[in-house]
């Protein structure tokens, strides 16, 4: 059984967010594919499958759980199925969560993301702050949770250098960042000059914190918050994201007439077989 290993959001060979690619997995139960992802130990691992519908149908697992959607698994993917032959330069995903039009443009992917729902998050402003380790003058307004196909906390902090000094202290995490699946996950952001510097915090089923190196869906979830903060003002920003664990993603954002779409460049670095 044939994989392949891509990075997302990689401006380099060796950058981005590593993600595998079984090529068919048919023939694979959800236990399987869950045992899978979790050899691969990867933020996530995706499983091609036949669609009647789109190009192909994506199960994005997690070692621990699968997600509904998730953004640098369907752009690695949207690459893997056009290496694959599969598919040209642009397309559909069938996603648990639903079509996900992809679309290769200049060298970089990108995916029109779903229509997000917003909640108010319950937490204090003096909770987050001390969940992220950091004062409470750091925090602006509005956090909010927000979901357009995975639900994340967001929380918009006053200067780049407060996304880089947040230290999250787990047992705060697991309690004030929790989503409606009991998932917790929590995603900082300030602006810079040419867009957002981020990073994203989420925990295991055993609860182990962990950082991700570049998160599609956040980036999603933030095209969202910014047409709910600023209405239908157009945004083209880029986001760096993952420098703080030395696995450097640049993910761009682009907001316009109530579409919010996420890109990023894709870089192939292996194939293998499974031993099933």
């Amino acid at each position: 059984m044939r994989y392949l290993v891509l990075n997302v959001f990689a401006e380099s060979r060796f950058g981005g967010n590593p993600l595998a690619v079984v090529e068919d997995a048919s023939a694979l139960s959800d236990d399987a594919m869950q045992a899978i992802a979790r050899q691969f130990n990867l933020s996530e691992t995706t499983f091609l499958l036949p669609s009647n519908r789109c190009a192909a149908r994506v199960r994005i697992f997690t070692p621990s759980y699968e997600l509904n959607f998730a953004g640098h698994p369907t752009l690695g993917s949207a690459e893997a199925v056009r290496m694959l032959g599969r598919a040209g330069d642009s397309f559909e995903l069938e996603l648990n969560a639903g079509p996900i039009p992809v679309r290769c443009e200049d060298g970089t992917w990108w995916l029109s993301a779903n229509a997000a729902v917003s909640r108010p998050i319950a937490a204090t402003r003096r909770e987050l702050a001390e969940t992220l380790g950091l004062g409470a003058d750091a925090l602006l307004e509005p956090r909010l949770w927000l979901d357009s196909g995975n639900e994340q906390a967001l929380v918009p902090l006053a200067r780049v250098e407060d996304v880089r000094a947040c230290r999250p202290v787990p047992a705060l995490v697991a309690e004030h960042c929790r989503n409606a699946l009991g998932q917790p996950k929590v995603y900082v952001f300030a602006r810079t000059p040419g867009g957002f510097e981020s990073r994203y915090f989420a925990m295991t089923t055993s609860g182990v914190l962990y950082e991700d190196p570049g998160t599609g869906s956040a980036a999603a979830n933030l095209g969202a918050w910014w047409q709910l903060v600023h209405g239908a003002t157009p945004l083209r920003a880029e986001i760096r994201q993952g420098d703080a664990i030395e696995r450097p993603c640049r993910l761009h954002l682009d907001v316009h007439d109530g579409v919010t779409r996420v890109g990023g460049r894709v870089r192939s670095v292996a194939r293998g077989e499974l031993e099933i």
